[in-house]
């Protein structure tokens, strides 16, 4: 008998992400079939009557929905981008440099991350009431930033921790001004930290329920906010509609980075350019 020939590293890898996407997707089939659903009694396994009545109300122009989706999506962009903006030079200080005062820096900005999140959000709360930013977008992107900057900055700091100063000084060696350094040198080497911080700051600002409620004030309606509401009220199939267009963006942004971060592409974009 002739020995099966091996599977080549190609078909393996196809199969392995097939693998994943159905451990992903699988668990997804229920609120599907319920975003459908009209009559579905225990123990019927399938509902007994179908309607597109959720999927109508979800993408009509009446419904709060479009606006909800925009501005879930409006928060947890700003709130990546001043998140990065703030985490990264943040964490590189406190990676590769000594400083007097050093832990103190280090415990505010993980401190957010060890309150309970009520009591953090009724401070803010009151804090925000005196200075007009509650019931403001403003007021949300703010304290979205709260719990989302302890984790971005922990991310920077775990990647400045193996960061390489040689590179940036044989490049000013060489004459390059900082702004060459920070984007052919700093950027590509840190790119899968990058995309790993920007990836947990989107999905924790995306998930935010509480803070949006109490700092929203009800006048900022996210999609959190409105996908409660109706699983309160108890209609099943509009909260599993609601719940399939709440997931789509992470799960996108999810395998857009899983994609990204793959042993090459990460070599490559970490080290094409040094």
């Amino acid at each position: 008998m002739t020995p099966n020939p091996p599977r080549s590293p190609r078909a393996a890898h196809a199969l392995l992400i097939a693998a994943i996407l159905f451990g992903v997707l699988l668990p997804l089939l229920p609120l599907v079939i319920w975003s459908f659903a009209h009559r579905w009694i225990f123990p019927d396994v399938l509902p007994s009557e179908w309607s597109e009545r959720a999927w109508s109300y979800v993408l009509s122009d009446n419904s709060q929905v479009g606006r909800a989706l925009v501005n879930s999506l409006g928060v947890a962009m700003t709130v990546t981008l001043l998140s990065v903006l703030i985490g990264l030079p943040a964490g590189r200080a406190l990676a590769l440099h000594d400083f007097r005062g050093k832990s103190v820096v280090l415990f505010l900005f993980l401190a957010p991350s060890i309150m309970p999140v009520i009591s953090v959000a009724m401070g803010i709360h009151v804090a925000f009431l005196r200075y007009g930013l509650a019931d403001t977008m403003t007021g949300v992107i703010l304290a979205h930033l709260i719990p989302v900057l302890p984790y971005v900055t922990l991310i920077f700091i775990g990647v400045f921790t193996n960061y390489n100063l040689d590179f940036e000084g044989q490049a000013r060696s060489l004459g390059a001004r900082p702004i060459q350094i920070l984007r052919h040198v700093m950027l590509p080497a840190i790119r899968p930290g990058l995309i790993v911080a920007g990836l947990f700051a989107f999905i924790i600002s995306w998930s935010q329920y509480l803070l949006t409620l109490l700092i929203g004030g009800g006048r900022v309606i996210t999609l959190p906010v409105l996908l409660f509401a109706f699983a309160n009220s108890g209609d099943n199939a509009i909260t599993a509609a609601l719940s399939l267009v709440f997931i789509a963006p992470a799960l996108l942004l999810f395998l857009f980075s899983a994609r990204h971060l793959s042993g090459r592409n990460a070599a490559m974009g970490g080290l094409g350019k040094l």
